[in-house]
């Protein structure tokens, strides 16, 4: 049986990885956390804040709802204080037919 890697996920993201998973400034990923209390980053000894994968799933949605959608703060705030549970699905649902169609276009690409 071939050895087979497995892939290792980090557990702790520095605000510089996350700013740039999303291509936005760290000063941006610094007010969100202020504004959306869903996000609470660890912070190491000396201050720095670490991000764990469930801080970055938050920020997906949080990026979708103002970024994408256009939603204002206070309104994006509104709707996952609200209606968390339909925002994340809505938000799941949206990333797989994005894949999808991903997908699809790289088959398309490939004929």
């Amino acid at each position: 049986m071939p050895y087979k890697e497995t892939k290792v996920e980090k557990l702790y993201y520095t605000i510089g990885e996350v700013a740039d998973m999303f291509d936005v400034n760290t000063s941006l990923i610094r007010f969100w956390e202020k504004e959306f209390d869903i996000i609470r980053p660890k912070k190491n000894k000396k201050g720095n804040r670490l991000f764990t994968k469930k801080d970055i799933d938050n920020f997906h949605i949080i990026y979708h709802l103002v970024k994408e959608r256009g939603m204002t703060l206070k309104g994006a705030s509104k709707k996952l204080r609200e209606n968390r549970e339909d925002t994340e699905h809505n938000f799941e649902i949206i990333k797989s037919l994005e894949n999808i169609k991903e997908m699809l276009n790289e088959v398309k690409d490939n004929l």
